[in-house]
């Protein structure tokens, strides 16, 4: 059975490619996402003293299902925990993200490409998809605390945050660490 898989993948070598790195990929992500979860976890807590005040951009007061809230792109409004969730949520997603670009760009899709080139496309790519999975995120936050335990309404945020995430990431690292523009020698 080995033989026949080793065979079509020689025979294959785009697609076996692909699926490698995705499956990979998926594994890899899965892992980090965890990760963010367990950091999510504890870290609101870590930042309790910064306050629960409002804090993002535009906040535009939204009423869904009965719950009135403030809508960000980035950022999360005093019931939603605030400066101190925001700055929880963030160092979540940023150190998760780190390790997930060098795991990623070494291991899953084996790029020698120039780093700093690829770490800026990677950075940019985070920070838009950030902003719109923060965009989403703000309204699950705001209805799904209203009706869950915030343990679960965490699962929510880094299932969210990391399937969108995913999907999207896929498609950035293969254009990424495709070792279009190789390292300087």
């Amino acid at each position: 059975m080995l033989e026949k898989i080793k065979s079509w993948a020689a025979n294959n070598p785009k697609l076996a490619q692909w699926i490698r790195e995705g499956g990979l990929f998926v594994i890899v992500s899965n892992v980090i996402t965890v990760f963010k979860w367990a950091l999510l976890s504890f870290l609101p807590a870590a930042f309790a003293f910064m306050g629960s005040q409002d804090f993002g951009f535009p906040g535009i007061d939204l009423n869904l299902f009965g719950i009135e809230f403030k809508w960000y792109i980035i950022g999360y409004g005093a019931e939603q925990g605030g400066i101190a969730y925001f700055t929880a949520y963030m160092i979540a997603m940023v150190v998760g993200e780190v390790i997930n670009f060098f795991i990623q760009r070494s291991f899953v899709f084996r790029s020698k490409g120039n780093i700093l080139y690829q770490g800026m496309w990677y950075l940019l790519a985070f920070c838009l998809i950030t902003c719109v999975v923060n965009s989403i995120n703000c309204i699950w936050v705001a209805v799904a605390g209203m009706f869950v335990p915030g343990w679960l309404y965490n699962i929510g945020t880094t299932v969210l945050n990391g399937g969108i995430s995913m999907v999207v990431f896929f498609v950035v690292n293969k254009i990424v660490f495709s070792d279009a523009q190789p390292a300087k020698k």
